[in-house]
């Protein structure tokens, strides 16, 4: 691998990438979501945009509803700045609830006539006029709605996952620079109306902390509660705590903010039983003992948790990889690690692959 050493630090770069963008931009918004990352790309955006004259700076946050109270309560503070012109979401949407293995496995984020963790704020947009009801495909028809042949920039970094370093880092998405989001066309939306691109892309967690730390920035103190109960700096996710990705979260959300547990509780199928499991029950590390191997125990936990459609798709998807993963599956201890994983996959109810295929992708340098 050969290394090219530019002159500025990360910080520095990230300062020249912004002052280019809203050069090159006459709409420039930052698509937040309340983490560290947002926190330093929100800093430096209205850096770059106060000293272009360009102020105030479109901020968008697609609230998914089961949030934090701390992320709340920093979103709040963050659209309240009156350099910050506040882009809340809070429009309905479905959301995998990987919690529950029952007929109805989506939550109706902010569905008409349900109980809502919480109230809607007054100054968020509530209606979905974007022909889209998909985490994902909502982004980008929000990006395309308001911000048509501008810019939103976000705070994805190579460092999280193999395939954000990919993405980041393989090809151009905006003249020469590579450094942005392939945005495919979102469910009956065409193709992207607006570029994305990721000026932090090549910062670490220390440099997100070490920017955080020495402008004496605001941030989410989720964090802090995040470090009493010992979650490692590298780990610390802040995001809804049903989610494929960040289920782990229900493992403290009754310790840290006990009234938003409670809610949650009320809103979401499956989250005590989860929540009271505990990682080491719902996610075995340890083959079960009625169990010969674990591609035995991944087939019992098909038949006996999933529905005959997810079940369907289970079955399929482990079936191309014995082919793709052929390699993998030679040899005893890898087979063991692939088919540990997909148990673990449909203990999470991850039909989408949101978890199983970036890990097989990591492991093997090859898409899944």
């Amino acid at each position: 691998m050969i290394r090219h050493l530019l002159p500025e630090n990360v910080l520095e770069r990230a300062r020249l990438r912004l002052r280019w963008c809203f050069q090159e931009f006459d709409q420039v918004a930052v698509s937040a979501s309340g983490g560290k990352d947002s926190t330093v790309l929100i800093e430096l955006a209205l850096e770059a945009a106060r000293e272009a004259g360009r102020l105030p700076l479109p901020v968008m946050w697609l609230d998914q509803e089961c949030e934090f109270e701390s992320t709340v309560r920093y979103m709040r503070e963050v659209m309240a700045r009156p350099e910050v012109e506040p882009y809340w979401m809070q429009v309905p949407f479905r959301l995998f609830n990987t919690t529950t293995h029952s007929a109805d496995q989506w939550l109706h984020v902010w569905g008409e006539g349900e109980e809502w963790v919480r109230p809607r704020e007054p100054v968020s947009y509530t209606e979905n006029v974007y022909g889209t009801d998909r985490f994902k495909d909502l982004l980008v028809a929000v990006g395309n709605h308001h911000f048509p042949g501008g810019l939103v920039l976000t705070g994805m970094r190579a460092e999280e996952a193999p395939w954000r370093r990919w993405t980041l880092t393989s090809r151009a998405v905006y003249k020469w620079l590579t450094w942005g989001a392939h945005r495919p066309a979102s469910r009956g939306q065409g193709p992207s109306r607006h570029v994305s691109l990721a000026p932090l892309y090549d910062w670490s967690w220390r440099d997100i902390w070490k920017a955080i730390g020495e402008h004496g920035w605001a941030y989410n103190d989720h964090y802090d509660n995040l470090y009493r109960v010992g979650v490692k700096p590298s780990k610390m996710r802040v995001s809804n705590y049903h989610h494929e990705t960040a289920v782990s979260s229900l493992w403290i959300l009754q310790e840290v903010e006990p009234d938003t547990y409670d809610a949650a509780v009320r809103r979401l199928e499956g989250l005590a039983t989860v929540a009271r499991l505990g990682r080491a029950d719902l996610v075995p590390e340890v083959l079960p003992y009625m169990f010969g191997s674990w591609r035995e125990y991944r087939d019992y936990l098909i038949d006996h948790l999933c529905s005959p459609e997810h079940a369907a798709v289970f079955r399929g998807r482990f079936d191309r990889m014995e082919t793709t993963k052929a390699d993998l599956l030679a040899h005893p201890g890898s087979a063991n690690m692939v088919y540990r994983a997909q148990a673990q996959s449909v203990v999470m109810n991850d039909w989408e692959g949101v978890l199983l295929l970036p890990r097989l992708t990591s492991w093997t340098g090859k898409a899944a």
